[in-house]
């Protein structure tokens, strides 16, 4: 596993034919901070988040972890990067224990079981760890999957829209969370078009509109322009 507390994106573009995804996106994550990608649906926060996790390589500027790039790094990076998708990774058919302990094995967590038991007690699901997956809420089954992200101890936690579906409860738990990975020293890049998220979790608001840069505000900012917005609008 390679560390490091800062990545820093300068240039980077993502073009699939004459198609232009992602167009000269530069902005820097620190550990401890939690970054928002804001912007409609298509905005290109999704292939973003595709390239920070080395799923996706660009086709023009770089991507470094700390010292390192995704190239030179390898597989070490993979393992200090944690991923929580649209979809969440899980097997409605088995249990929550059951889940956990088949990802913390593919992810060579060294003592599955404590990691796993660890798991449970974050995500407040430890009297449900031998029920079926597929008997959860919406707001249980982010809450295992965000765990099952973070099995294998990764500095960078990548989230593709983690609030969207979940009611009052289960995003303030959600965002406690988050703001629990950052206080670790963790950097945390989250994308979302949902307005309605809790902003004073967010350290910076990185606005993307048709694949560019449209801005970039620290979290306080956003929050009070996103307020003023929806007073505005009453």
């Amino acid at each position: 596993m390679i560390d490091f507390d800062q990545v820093t994106l300068t240039g980077v573009g993502r073009h699939y034919g004459r198609r232009r995804a992602l167009h000269d996106i530069s902005f820097a994550v620190r550990a401890g901070e939690v970054v928002a990608l804001v912007g409609p649906n298509g905005a290109g926060k999704s292939t973003l988040l595709s390239i920070l996790s080395t799923l996706v390589t660009p086709t023009s500027g770089q991507v470094r972890y700390g010292s390192h790039t995704a190239a030179s790094a390898g597989a070490p990076l993979r393992r200090s990067i944690g991923w929580l998708g649209h979809d969440l990774q899980l097997y409605p058919e088995l249990t929550a224990r059951e889940n956990l302990l088949f990802f913390a094995e593919l992810s060579g967590v060294a003592t599955p079981g404590t990691a796993v038991d660890g798991a449970l007690a974050s995500a407040d699901l430890g009297d449900r760890a031998d029920d079926l997956v597929s008997s959860f809420s919406r707001g249980m089954r982010q809450r295992l999957a965000l765990e099952r992200a973070l099995l294998h101890d990764p500095r960078l936690v990548l989230l593709d829209e983690p609030f969207t579906g979940l009611d009052r409860t289960s995003t303030g738990r959600l965002a406690s969370r988050l703001g629990d990975l950052a206080g670790q020293g963790r950097l945390v890049i989250l994308a979302t078009h949902d307005v309605l998220l809790p902003t004073d979790l967010i350290a910076t608001a990185v606005s993307l509109r048709d694949g560019r840069l449209a801005g970039t505000q620290s979290g306080r900012v956003w929050a009070t322009a996103l307020r003023a917005g929806a007073q505005g609008e009453r």
